[in-house]
């Protein structure tokens, strides 16, 4: 209705009009078009307040004259730019992505998440949602600790419980008030900073702190402790789902914020280098206190900024916690918002539990490293997106602001580099957690509804390695099987995709091609779908061809002709058997296209398979020398061997001989081959008094019985040898291992000397 000539008639209406637009005020949802303009905060309150707070902590206080102490007023210049570069750099790469999409509400799990898929913004956010909520446990027990200290018959915990009881009350109600109280504490550190800078040096002897630290720290250790001062730019981004313009006040906020931290982390350190000595500097904690013009305003500060670090997490890890929950991430009650500002308050709720439960934890210094850490992970990862984004350079990429990618990597390298610096045993624990988070997302199979960058990361490694390989030539160290199985439908012939799958077992390329009629064009996609989706749940790795094609043997001739990119064209076709005698000469001519084409064949028989599955299974390869097909033989059975469905099978090498003198000459030969090759097989020799091919044929019948697969090899065309010819032969071959077990006939043709494989 509000579509339609009503709504014109109402909105021309003033008396009417009134009543509308105070409805629409207070509903929920505001009135269409109206979203834009009623929702959400500017820059200053809603990007830069939250930022520059958190950047103005109690490092500022507290540490930074005991970093000049320690390395001296250059080193502190040094240190202040190294890591003021880095938050820099990450608020580049956080201009440019916000620039280049529509931010909501979780901040940088949300542009991770809508960068990288929802598993790895799931990794970098869930940890850092944690981070964010017992944090808030950490700003509030150092402001605790202080008002102890001045009111030491209050129990700490008390004063801890009863301080988070009422920022969380200041958030749960309203953001807007809470950001409001922000600007209150704002004006407090400024005021702290102004006295700081209007004093001078102490009057009299500088009172020391209880312990005295005489020793000098070193550099790496002061640019540790000193680092986590700037990372506050979190805060800022946390709200993005509450600004009316992320795209305009995310990078403008963000980088006002760095810029200002930088200034006044730059001109402290001057100012105090200048009216107190090093000692003292290194000594008390406290000396800003000493030095300014009014030392209570200090102390005001000091609060000011704990209570600030506090607000600004108990604002910003709601907002996270209510996008993982929209997205599935975690239950999603939990993202329920409330108000015309969407508040979180369910998920406020649940961070003032997290922070309860670290106020009453006591020591938290144990796992704050690896908090640290989680922090710094998303500023590297929103660094690496810009960064990849900018390199890809897809169409899509056309951020508003500008940010050349060889800076947001150097901003990603130099996030890692960070993290080292400060702890490198915290490092490897949050890249642990992650890792396993990121995993056990991809278990669950979330099928978010956004696109994101992954498929452009593939397709440009894919491309470099692809123009890499067609510089290289194929030799006998780096060879694989590149399989194509034509497998029609996969249900019906299953055992050649496992055998397939088993050969190539994820560290080769496998395809599963099928040949569909060519009047079924609308069937292709769903097909696809269909096998896709099968291959899928037996955890087989695959890509899926569907051709269509008048016949399955046209079909198959032209897989043979077109299928393939460059240099990763398989290497090797596998199908099975044609057992209809007509179709023997179009199945000759298929085997003659691919060995004119260098590719081998290996065309598998079903065979009788041995039911007892508990004993070791055997791989039996009949070798006639190191000639090509018993190479290729060899190889595929040995790459068998190692494959999970195979492992700890006996890889046996037949052969036969004339002779009792041939016998141990070639039993020897083929142990020193199998110690040489450093291979898991057994020699075994047969002898032989007739060597006519029927009773050849009787004989590796006879000793092939108990394998679970045996590998034959297949004779290749002769020069101008006729299908007709060729089709005699494969019929005899055929009639020849009638009743053989599950065997796989290899015709080798690849110019390449597989024998090599194993010197």
């Amino acid at each position: 209705m509000e579509n339609g000539p009503v709504r014109q008639f109402l909105e021309k209406s003033r008396l009417v009009q009134g009543v509308y637009e105070r409805f629409h005020r207070h509903r929920k949802i505001p009135a269409a078009g109206e979203k834009d303009e009623q929702k959400g905060f500017g820059t200053f309150k809603g990007v830069y307040l939250p930022s520059i707070l958190t950047i103005f902590g109690v490092i500022m206080y507290l540490r930074l004259g005991w970093v000049v102490g320690n390395v001296g007023l250059f080193l502190t210049l040094v240190i202040v730019t190294m890591a003021s570069a880095i938050t820099f750099l990450t608020g580049l790469s956080i201009s440019a992505t916000a620039t280049n999409m529509k931010v909501k509400g979780g901040g940088a799990y949300f542009m991770i998440s809508r960068s990288l898929g929802v598993e790895a913004g799931a990794a970098v956010g869930l940890p850092l949602y944690l981070a964010q909520a017992v944090g808030i446990s950490f700003y509030i027990v150092g402001f605790a600790e202080s008002v102890h200290n001045l009111l030491p018959w209050i129990p700490l915990p008390v004063i801890g419980v009863a301080s988070l009881l009422a920022l969380t009350v200041l958030a749960y109600i309203s953001a807007d008030l809470a950001l409001r109280i922000q600007l209150i504490i704002f004006i407090m550190i400024t005021s702290s900073l102004v006295s700081l800078f209007l004093g001078g040096p102490p009057a009299g002897a500088v009172q020391t702190a209880p312990v005295t630290l005489a020793s000098r720290a070193p550099f790496w250790v002061v640019f540790a402790v000193f680092f986590p001062a700037v990372t506050g730019i979190e805060a800022g981004i946390s709200m993005s789902g509450d600004l009316k313009d992320p795209s305009r006040s995310l990078p403008l906020g963000t980088l006002a914020a760095v810029l200002t931290g930088y200034v006044v982390y730059m001109v402290i350190p001057v100012f105090l280098s200048s009216v107190v000595s090093g000692e003292a500097l290194r000594s008390n904690p406290l000396i800003m206190k000493d030095v300014a013009l009014v030392g209570g305003l200090i102390l005001v500060g000091i609060w000011g900024a704990t209570l600030s670090s506090a607000l600004g997490a108990l604002l910003g890890a709601p907002r996270t916690l209510q996008a993982l929950a929209r997205d599935r991430v975690v239950p999603r009650f939990l993202g329920k918002g409330f108000g015309p500002l969407d508040t979180p308050r369910i998920a406020t709720a649940v961070s003032f539990c997290v922070a309860l439960f670290g106020i009453l934890m006591g020591d938290l210094n144990a796992i704050a490293p690896v908090l640290s850490m989680f922090f710094l992970t998303s500023y590297g990862v929103l660094n690496l997106i810009a960064g990849l984004e900018g390199l890809i350079a897809n169409p899509s990429w056309r951020p508003t602001f500008r940010t050349p990618w060889p800076l947001s990597l150097l901003g990603a390298a130099l996030c890692v580099a960070a993290m080292f610096m400060i702890d490198p045993g915290s490092t490897f624990m949050a890249a642990f957690v992650i890792a396993v988070i990121y995993y056990l997302m991809t278990r669950r199979e979330l099928r978010p509804s956004w696109p994101d960058i992954r498929r452009s990361i593939f397709m440009s490694m894919a491309r470099y390695s692809i123009y890499r390989l067609e510089d290289s030539e194929v030799d006998t160290r780096s060879w694989r099987p590149n399989i194509l199985v034509l497998s029609g439908s996969p249900t019906q012939r299953f055992y050649l995709i496992h055998l397939a799958d088993a050969l190539t077992h994820g560290k080769g390329f496998l395809t599963v091609a099928s040949i569909i009629p060519s009047g079924a064009d609308g069937r292709t996609e769903n097909l696809k779908r269909s096998v896709k989706e099968f291959l899928r749940k037996r955890n087989i790795p695959a890509l899926v061809e569907i051709n269509l094609a008048d016949t399955v043997m046209e079909g198959a001739r032209e897989l043979v002709r077109t299928y393939g990119l460059g240099p990763l064209a398989p290497n090797t076709f596998l199908l099975g058997e044609i057992k209809r005698k007509e179709s023997f000469v179009q199945f000759v001519e298929l085997v003659q296209q691919v060995h004119q084409s260098k590719r081998n064949m290996v065309i598998v028989r079903e065979g009788q398979a041995r039911g007892d599955h508990r004993r070791r299974k055997k791989i039996y390869v009949w070798w006639g020398g190191a000639r090509k097909n018993a190479g290729l033989m060899l190889a595929l059975g040995h790459v068998l061997q190692t494959s999970p469905e195979w492992k700890r099978s006996r890889l046996v090498l037949k052969t036969l001989v004339k002779t009792e003198e041939d016998r141990e000459k070639a039993q020897k030969q083929l142990e020193k081959f199998l110690m040489e090759g450093r291979l898991n097989a057994e020699p075994e020799v047969i002898l032989m008094e007739n060597r006519e091919e029927d009773i050849i044929a009787t004989t590796i019948r006879r000793f092939t019985q108990d394998a679970d697969l045996v590998f034959l090899g297949m004779r290749p065309p002769a020069y101008q040898e006729s299908p007709e010819e060729y089709a005699s032969y494969y019929e005899g071959l055929m009639k020849r291992t009638e009743n053989f077990p599950p065997t796989a006939i290899v015709l080798a043709a690849e110019e390449i000397k597989f024998s090599d494989i194993f010197r």
